[in-house]
């Protein structure tokens, strides 16, 4: 006799706890969806309790009723999950990638049917919701909140358990209701115990522990009071107010063993304060960028039961990152057999104002992700994962490869796509997608000699800006900030280095974009627009700002030969192609992601545009000043009228983008 699950299926518990319950509620949600109405019974799903491993279940077919056997929360609100998944078709990222379900009139399971989950690989792990500014802005069912619970919902049928649910105050608005959902709560790494900021507390104050141990403290303490109800696991350190050095701030820290010293005596301090409150408190600490090397090269002690967490440099690979100029590639795992707990801190999207991806996916492989992630549990680092998610939608390919990793701590590459691309984009296309999301990586730009350096679409922006904003200020001199990528003491050297690069990478987007155009194509309606969302969409922001970016290159390089107009109207053409990127992120806001990318204030695709209006403006004054009316008889007039100045201008006088259309008007 076979079970038949449909839209009359109960689902009974006498379990009261409350993430539980919303994960009940939600499948009951998830059955409205996935069944037609229909006046036949359906059986029913019972949670039942039975001995099993911490966060385990079983799914078992028993007396006419399916029964979701678990023994502690994590375990009955993954199995609730995967009853979603595994019997209704409902994948983990339904939501984000507006996954098409079609209600079928039942769900039938055999009446021997049996599932037994395995345990996970990886300890504690989750997400960090962090550089979240289109999150930030974007309502759902005119609710701020809904994008953050539908958030925690897809980290919850991934199999994570833990998470820094946002920074600065959206970590503080979204904490409560994380850890309703089940979630230890975590806390970002310049953040420690997740206390207020001091500089937000006491803005007149210098941050200096010296000066205001006691009022540090009492931050911590009242940090601590705040989630005294939750679970936690504490992030214990002290960096600056903002995500940098407290150094910075500080400057009689001018040595490693002075900056290691106090660090070492605040992070005891913090971790006696929590033990004080709670014995089995867990606590972390991360080692990131400067703290790390500090932790090297031997000035940073810490308690022996706390967590240890190494970092990647924000492109994937477990070396430390680059800060500023600075990129010393330290290795950063422990070493074979270092004694204590370990995890790791990894970026599926980065910030760093250079090159990094934020609206767009990691521009390296799944492969290179893979050989990364084995070395983690090679070095056993699996006792935390906090992976960086940002915003969520353009990196739910990589979120979800991740996931996979930390359930069974290895996953074929290929079984991965095969299934990915079944799932959200359907088989009838199957190959030619993969072939499309394996050839992201292939076609990104190489910026540098080393396997990770691949550029996101930050390279494509910050730099253009701080070339355009470097030569406005004193082409004489280098961009001191850009050493990074070209060691030179010349501008002009680093914009034609720059220039290289983006026309190469303009011609490998042009090939990728075109590959993308052809296979969208031939899709059919409903994975055309979630391939329009993802692949099409990321390609042409690539294309568009690379494109943009070099046109950008050579328009500085005519106006170092004082070629003022043809410059003008270059750098009008780069404006115009970061407008379009802009434009093409815009275009995919239908439906519920009416909005979403209006806040992208971080790459910013459209402030580029607007640097760039300055610049036009800027070479207009340097031929066309002070009084701005020479290229306007020159472009507006007939040329029997241009050279006749009885009267200067017979009409208003053009702004920079009416001059710039009429000079498109007669080069193009």
């Amino acid at each position: 006799m076979e079970l038949c699950i449909n839209r009359n299926t109960t689902i009974t518990t006498t379990i009261r706890i409350k993430s539980v319950r919303k994960a009940v509620e939600n499948l009951k949600r998830d059955l409205c969806k996935s069944c037609l109405e229909t006046k036949l019974p359906g059986a029913e799903i019972c949670l039942v309790e039975y001995e099993q491993e911490k966060e385990c279940y079983q799914l078992i077919a028993f007396n006419n009723r399916l029964e979701i056997r678990a023994k502690d929360e994590f375990g009955f609100i993954y199995g609730i999950y995967e009853v979603s998944r595994r019997i209704l078709g409902i994948h983990e990222f339904w939501f984000w990638n507006d996954q098409k379900i079609i209600p079928q009139n039942e769900f039938r399971l055999p009446e021997d049917y049996f599932y037994q989950s395995t345990p996970f690989k990886v300890k504690y792990r989750g997400w960090f919701v962090n550089d979240e500014v289109l999150l930030n802005s974007w309502y759902v069912e005119r609710k701020k909140s809904k994008p953050w619970e539908m958030l925690f919902e897809a980290l919850l049928r991934l199999g994570g358990n833990m998470v820094i649910p946002g920074t600065d105050k959206n970590s503080n608005t979204y904490r409560d209701m994380a850890s309703e959902m089940g979630f230890y709560v975590s806390h970002h790494h310049a953040e420690p115990l997740g206390a207020e900021m001091f500089a937000r507390q006491y803005p007149n104050l210098s941050p200096s522990y010296d000066e205001h141990a006691e009022k540090f403290e009492k931050l911590w303490q009242d940090g601590i009071q705040k989630q005294k109800k939750m679970k936690v696991i504490w992030n214990l350190g002290f960096r600056g107010q903002g995500d940098c050095p407290f150094w910075d701030n500080d400057p009689r820290y001018q040595t490693d063993e002075a900056r290691g010293a106090l660090m070492s005596d605040i992070i005891q301090k913090q971790y006696d304060m929590v033990k004080q409150n709670d014995g089995n408190a867990i606590c972390c600490t991360n080692l990131y960028g400067e703290t790390m090397e500090l932790y090297q090269k031997g000035f940073l002690k810490v308690p022996k039961d706390i967590i240890k967490i190494w970092a990647d440099n924000g492109y994937g690979k477990m070396v430390t990152r680059r800060q500023n100029n600075h990129n010393p590639r330290i290795p950063s795992l422990p070493t074979k057999g270092e004694k204590g707990s370990h995890g790791i801190y990894y970026h599926v999207s980065f910030y760093d104002l250079q090159a990094a991806n934020h609206i767009t996916m990691l521009p390296n492989s799944i492969a290179f992700i893979k050989k990364e992630l084995d070395k983690v549990i090679k070095c056993n680092a699996s006792d935390f994962w906090i992976i960086n998610c940002s915003n969520i939608k353009p990196h739910v390919y990589l979120l979800d490869y991740i996931s996979k990793i930390w359930k069974c701590d290895s996953m074929d590459s290929e079984v991965f796509k095969n299934n990915y691309v079944t799932n959200y984009y359907g088989s009838k296309y199957q190959e030619e997608i993969i072939k499309c999301f394996d050839a992201y990586s292939k076609y990104a730009l190489s910026y540098g000699n080393k396997e990770d350096e691949h550029a996101g679409e930050q390279f494509s922006n910050h730099v253009a800006r701080t070339l355009a904003s470097q030569f406005m200020k004193d082409r004489t001199k280098h961009a001191e900030s850009l050493l990074w990528f070209r060691n030179t003491n010349n501008l002009i050297d680093q914009i034609n280095s720059y220039k290289n690069m983006c026309i190469n990478a303009t011609d490998n987007y042009d090939k990728y974009l075109k590959m993308c155009e052809l296979t969208v194509h031939s899709l059919d309606h409903n994975s055309e627009e979630l391939f329009r969302d993802s692949l099409l969409l990321q390609a042409r922001v690539h294309y568009y700002c690379f494109k943009g970016a070099s046109l950008l290159c050579e328009g500085l390089l005519e106006a170092e030969k004082e070629n003022y107009k043809q410059s003008f109207y270059l750098v009008g053409k780069a404006k115009k192609n970061y407008l379009q990127a802009n434009h093409e992120l815009r275009a995919r806001e239908h439906g519920k992601w009416k909005n979403f990318y209006q806040n992208e204030c971080l790459t910013d695709i459209k402030q580029t545009a607007w640097v760039l209006s300055g610049l036009m403006s800027y070479l207009r004054n340097m031929e066309d000043g002070p009084h701005f009316y020479q290229w306007q008889r020159e472009f507006l007039y007939a040329p029997e009228d241009s050279k006749v100045m009885l009267i200067l201008n017979m009409e208003n006088h053009l702004t920079d983008d009416e001059i710039f259309s009429l000079m498109e008007e007669r080069y193009d």
